[in-house]
């Protein structure tokens, strides 16, 4: 069943121009994305500041949210708006190390952590005993 309203000329011009308003509006929402320029979405030389963690033996053979098996022994991260695929140096902020991982999943979903890492690009810039390091993460690619 369909509805029609009856409008006059005043009432269909401030339908028409609300109309407008709100397309107008939704465009410029659209143009002001945060996408970073480059291929892909690329964040080239993004950094970020904070604590790392690392994957627990129950993920080894489960799949990551880009489809990918984790595996301890790959340096690989998650990181929770990263694009997959990309490359990050992560920085241990007390000693200096340094790894360059792949982002291959979404994470950490715990409150004060940016970044979780494999297994061993974990213990390639910490001891997996602390459980946690401070880091900083830098896109490289």
């Amino acid at each position: 069943m369909q509805t029609f309203v009856l409008m006059h000329g005043d009432q269909r011009m401030k339908f028409l121009s609300h109309r407008l308003l709100i397309f107008t509006f939704c465009s410029l929402l659209a143009a002001c994305s945060t996408t970073q320029p480059g291929a892909g979405g690329s964040r080239v030389g993004f950094t970020e500041s904070g604590k790392a963690s690392f994957y627990a033996d129950l993920h080894q053979n489960r799949k990551t949210a880009s489809g990918e098996l984790y595996q301890h022994g790959l340096k690989t991260a998650a990181h929770r708006t990263l694009a997959f695929g990309s490359s990050v140096r992560v920085t241990n902020i007390q000693n200096g190390k340094s790894v360059v991982v792949k982002i291959n999943d979404r994470g950490p979903f715990v409150r004060g952590r940016i970044i979780d890492l494999s297994k061993s690009a974990f213990s390639s810039i910490g001891n997996t005993r602390s459980g946690l390091i401070d880091v900083k993460i830098e896109v490289i690619r």
